[in-house]
């Protein structure tokens, strides 16, 4: 299977209204807003259902889709969000050609996991920023407390293990603070923020089950939020905000 063929089937398993993922992606932006200003332009990897990018574009002068998903692009496309572009690509055939312009935020939102080649598309990413411009990452936490619970329970024999859910949506690795800043320090990037984004006590399913029920509600919501602020290696979700920076493996030379 090539990659266009992965992430038109990985695009077919994505769970559609989930309460959970919505919370987790408003909070998502809630981390990033003190970072964004209306003058900037950005460039979002992927869209899938869009939730994250709604809340952006009033954030932004502007923002730039590019998605490899043709349903994905459709769906999007029929919002006629007001100052975005769609961009049809594989991330890693992206290129200031096909962009026409550099960015002053490119938001990687659930992407280095699902990719093959990280330092490949790093790279890219890299040459897409404007030299003042910043990137944010969000990843899949292996540390989280609800996969901590999972190897306990014998669901899980290392926390870095793949589940049946990650494989099933097209994950082939999942990340911890140490492994994820690595990667982006090599790439050439220099972390100026980073943590977690709720602290996740149980899986998505259950997260779901009991938003419907009422136990877990805005009060929660902000506590476990608030929570993940103290503790983040226990969250669902780590993030890293970097700018540009001479890579590790190429010292003496201009990026």
């Amino acid at each position: 299977m090539d990659e266009q063929e992965f992430i038109e089937q990985v695009g077919k398993t994505y769970t559609k209204g989930s309460m959970q993922d919505r919370v987790i992606r408003e909070l998502i932006v809630r981390t990033i807003q003190p970072y964004l200003t209306k003058n900037m332009v950005g460039l979002q990897l992927g869209y899938a259902e869009g939730i994250d990018t709604g809340m952006l574009v009033p954030l932004l002068a502007e923002l730039d889709i590019v998605e490899g998903n043709t349903a994905f692009i459709w769906e999007g496309q029929k919002k006629n969000y007001p100052h975005v572009r769609f961009i049809s690509s594989l991330f890693e055939e992206l290129t200031l050609e096909k962009t026409g312009r550099q960015y002053d935020v490119i938001f990687a939102i659930y992407v280095l996991e699902h990719i093959k080649e990280v330092p490949l598309i790093l790279e890219r990413v890299r040459r897409l920023l404007l030299p003042e411009g910043i990137l944010y990452v969000v990843v899949p936490n292996a540390r989280a407390l609800s996969r901590q619970l999972a190897r306990h329970m014998g669901l899980l024999v290392e926390l870095t293990d793949l589940t049946p859910h990650d494989l099933q949506h097209g994950h082939r690795r999942i990340y911890d603070r140490v492994q994820l800043n690595r990667e982006l320090e090599l790439a050439g990037f220099k972390i100026i923020q980073q943590g977690g984004i709720f602290l996740k006590i149980l899986a998505d399913f259950q997260l779901d089950q009991l938003y419907r029920t009422g136990i877990l509600g805005p009060s929660q919501i902000e506590g476990l939020y608030r929570l993940g602020l103290e503790y983040p290696d226990l969250c669902g979700s780590i993030f890293s905000i970097g700018k540009k920076s001479k890579p590790f493996l190429q010292e003496g030379k201009e990026g």
